[in-house]
């Protein structure tokens, strides 16, 4: 499976997560939430972690920092190929803001760096619930079906992706590829496969 380079994961990190420090609240919980993003500026991804843990203790507001912290700190695990441990940050990012597309989409790519694809399908199904309007999600899951040989369920989320968007070149192409191996009801040998869309197999930034 064609995988592509992980692309720079942190420069934006600042910018992501300072405003939240400066809300009205708690005092002190907006100074320990400021710590924290210091902290993520200077990549320093543990105490950005703990300061911010502290501060949503505090104060509620802090939980997306929270977990964007978390998903910061994957990043830069995946980044050093160490996996299970952006898999880790990426589960508690998720068990804090249930519900966010990103994360899911996030874990849903590094299991698909491991080969884990069952988890990454329903990974990607998660994101495409959080997040009905984004194709993109059906068009990762129907390249998953796709490279399995899976031509019913490819089928079926193609088709879901082109709900969304009929236009989408794709989804378009993908259909044209799975017609023509149900016409002649069986898969040649040798047939290529299209690379994932977009960036499938590659954590992006927040």
């Amino acid at each position: 499976m064609k995988t592509l380079p992980i692309l720079c994961l942190v420069t934006t990190l600042g910018l992501s997560i300072a405003p939240a420090a400066q809300q009205e609240g708690s005092p002190e919980a907006a100074k320990i939430a400021r710590e924290g993003a210091q902290a993520a500026k200077d990549q320093d991804w543990n105490k950005a972690i703990e300061r911010f843990r502290k501060a949503s203790e505090m104060d509620r507001k802090f939980t997306a920092s929270l977990a964007l912290a978390y998903e910061q700190r994957a990043f830069s695990y995946a980044n050093d190929q160490r996996f299970q441990e952006a898999l880790n940050d990426l589960a508690e990012a998720i068990k804090i803001k249930p519900g966010d597309a990103r994360a899911y989409e996030q874990r849903a790519a590094i299991e698909m760096r491991v080969n884990d694809y069952d988890k990454a399908l329903a990974d990607y199904e998660e994101a495409a619930k959080a997040s009905p309007g984004e194709i993109k999600y059906r068009n990762y899951r129907a390249y998953i079906y796709e490279t399995r040989g899976d031509v019913q369920n490819a089928m079926t989320e193609n088709d879901a992706a082109l709900k969304i968007n009929g236009k989408n070149k794709e989804a378009l192409d993908r259909k044209a590829r799975l017609q023509k191996i149900i016409s002649t009801n069986a898969v040649p040998s040798g047939t290529p496969v299209a690379a994932p869309p977009g960036t499938a197999a590659t954590p992006k930034k927040p």
